[in-house]
């Protein structure tokens, strides 16, 4: 595949009587979706966009978000995603900082605040309608000029994303469209002899898994029910329907299945659940398999990877399913794994646990160093650790304890604050934050501080709790004793321990 932009522009408009993606009760051919994509892309033109102006798209998970998403990379103009899932404040203050020539968005995300950012950037701004259940259309002129200052992608059109913090504080990394052919390899590496039957999609298209489903579907021809958010009644309908064999998602998904007592008849058709995102517990995969006779295949990538570099395989499966119990899968093929050393970041033998570190030509020449804490044996298997970051784990989502603190600090009630990962049953994890007030606000509430940091934050960021004591316990250092914070949360909320619920959905 020479040129993955070539080949998708093609793919996109090849058959376009199709059927490619259902939606809330509703088909999509594949001649719909091409019409939304190459509306955006006449807009764009027509109001004189240059080729390497940045352009910004809130994204929801919805078929004409992928259809503009799959015309903008076929006609090579680059992307930055941006999390729907904030405040209206936050967004804003995403294109004050970013300096878009462009910004794309569902018409319920051009709020005051953020349409008063795109006037005040000069940023043209696009409407995406997804309107009735009997109607889609791509709808509004470009309002505003485009700022002389506006933000250049070069040297190379990609896709910019926002990482996990897999390598590091989350950041935004681009991604050129010459190397979105992991993609597709994210999507078919592993199926041996498996063939791609229908898909049921629920991860985010912000994230690079969403991303990779968006950018490859076409290519591989995969029909799709598209969610705009897991729930467990829309899932077991599309089961029951479109009998898929192969389904993904992260280790929430099938903890949720079983919490729900969905019938295993229900689910009778799949034959393998492909994971990744966050580790799923040998317990939860040997009840999952027992209930409902579906094998696990598990998969490790991030961001910064574009796409899963670690993965089991169904060959692998069977050949060493009990020998490497617990083992995240082996590299993919092109990909180079080593362990280094946390303190000296020399290289270790196998069998000893480090930051892991990758390999991977497609996307740049040196080795990328994560913060993944992992192990790899002799057969080249890789035992994931944890991380050495202290990243939260929420349903897939890689939270940093220490940006969640930062939002808090910014509140002026607050004089200190701490932030820990609790377990929950469903997610994984969760965060949950102590805070110590300032002496003249002890009218601020846990309420209070929760709103204040969605405003500023993803929602999946919110902590589940947040409790507010007298003083933060300390070390003989005077650094905060997470230990100790961790047990006064518990503590506080007593009966919740196992299953904190204020916004653990």
């Amino acid at each position: 595949m020479t040129d993955f932009s070539e080949c998708l522009r093609a793919a996109i408009h090849a058959t376009p009587e199709r059927p490619v993606m259902e939606f809330k009760g509703r088909v999509f051919t594949a001649g719909e979706l091409a019409t939304y994509g190459d509306a955006l892309i006449a807009m764009i033109e027509a109001a004189g966009v240059p080729e390497d102006a940045a352009i910004g798209i809130i994204l929801r998970n919805r078929p004409i978000h992928a259809a503009v998403v799959q015309g903008l990379v076929a006609m090579r103009r680059p992307i930055t995603t941006i999390y729907s899932m904030q405040s209206a404040q936050a967004i804003a203050a995403d294109l004050d900082a970013s300096r878009f020539a462009v910004v794309v968005a569902d018409q319920e995300d051009w709020s005051e605040p953020v349409a008063a950012a795109a006037r005040r950037n000069n940023t043209v701004a696009i409407t995406l309608d997804l309107g009735a259940e009997s109607a889609v259309e791509l709808v509004g002129e470009p309002v505003g000029t485009i700022s002389a200052d506006y933000r250049r992608i070069v040297p190379e059109p990609g896709i910019e994303i926002l990482s996990s913090g897999t390598t590091g504080t989350p950041k935004r990394i681009l991604f050129p469209y010459r190397m979105l052919i992991r993609a597709v390899e994210s999507i078919t590496y592993g199926r041996g002899s498996e063939t791609l039957s229908a898909d049921i999609v629920t991860l985010p298209f912000t994230g690079i898994g969403g991303m990779c489903g968006v950018v490859a579907q076409p290519l591989v021809a995969r029909y799709s029910a598209l969610l705009e958010k897991f729930n467990v009644p829309e899932f077991v309908d599309a089961a029951r329907r479109l009998r898929p064999t192969l389904l993904s998602g992260p280790p929430t998904i099938p903890r949720m299945l079983m919490d729900a007592n969905v019938a295993p008849e229900d689910l009778s058709s799949v034959r393998y659940w492909y994971g990744g995102g966050s580790p799923f517990p040998p317990e939860l995969q040997d009840e999952f398999e027992e209930r409902y006779g579906i094998r696990t295949i598990w998969a490790y990538g991030a961001t910064e990877f574009c796409g899963t570099v670690i993965s089991w395989t169904i060959d692998l499966d069977r050949e060493y399913r009990q020998a490497k119990r617990g083992a995240v899968g082996k590299a993919l093929p092109g990909v180079e794994l080593r362990v280094v050393d946390v303190q000296t970041h020399t290289v270790l033998t196998p069998g000893k646990a480090g930051y892991l570190e990758a390999l991977i030509p497609a996307i740049r020449p040196d080795w990328i160093r994560t913060t993944d804490i992992v192990e790899i044996d002799v057969d080249g298997f890789v035992w994931h650790h944890g991380r050495g970051d202290g990243a939260i784990l929420r349903g897939g989502f890689k939270i940093l304890p220490e940006k969640v603190a930062e939002a808090l600090l910014v509140h002026p009630a607050v004089l200190d604050a701490c932030v820990v990962g609790l377990a929950d049953r469903r997610l994984g994890e969760v965060p949950a934050a102590a805070v110590m007030l300032r002496d003249n606000a002890l009218s601020v509430t846990e309420p209070m501080l929760i709103e204040h940091v969605r405003t500023l934050l993803p929602a999946n960021h919110v902590p589940a709790r947040i409790c507010i004591l007298p003083e933060l316990p300390r070390t003989t250092s005077l650094k905060i004793d997470l230990s100790a914070v961790r047990y006064r949360i518990e503590l506080e909320m007593g009966a919740e321990n196992d299953a904190p619920a204020v916004n653990s959905a």
